[in-house]
């Protein structure tokens, strides 16, 4: 199983989302920054690397949110770590991706994600997974 992390950036109650381009794989959807785990990397490392590659960025990884294990139609599977991101230095650049935007999270279902990233948008656009001033925020508060 293809070991995989992806950031949550949130920034005044929006969070980071990216496009995939018509030459990628999966093309023109929707997802979060990141990529694959190196076999000589820790999670952390891995996500640290693809921000600065794809975004210009260098990022504090904060805590993981969750996990999410997913196998495509086509037989791939892919186990995605969510880690938040609450500070990075740097400007954000898009680097390789069509389009990179700040969204609502109760806008994300109208953008057409990666079917592994659908159970997590879920629940950012719900509010069951939130963060209000650097803390996680479950659905009552």
């Amino acid at each position: 199983m293809k070991q995989v992390v992806a950031a949550l950036i949130f920034r005044e109650g929006k969070i980071l989302i990216c496009q995939r381009t018509r030459h990628q794989a999966m093309p023109l959807k929707w997802e979060f920054p990141g990529g694959k785990v190196e076999a000589d990397e820790r999670p952390e490392e891995a996500l640290s690397r693809e921000l600065e590659e794809e975004l210009g960025i260098l990022a504090k990884i904060g805590p993981r949110v969750t996990t999410i294990s997913h196998k495509y139609t086509n037989g791939n599977a892919v186990e995605l770590h969510f880690y938040l991101v609450e500070d990075y230095a740097g400007e954000i650049q898009n680097r390789i991706f069509r389009d990179v935007r700040w969204a609502r999270p109760q806008e994300l279902p109208d953008y057409d994600f990666l079917e592994a990233d659908v159970t997590l948008i879920k629940q950012l656009a719900s509010g069951e997974i939130s963060w209000t001033g650097g803390r996680r925020r479950g659905r009552s508060g």
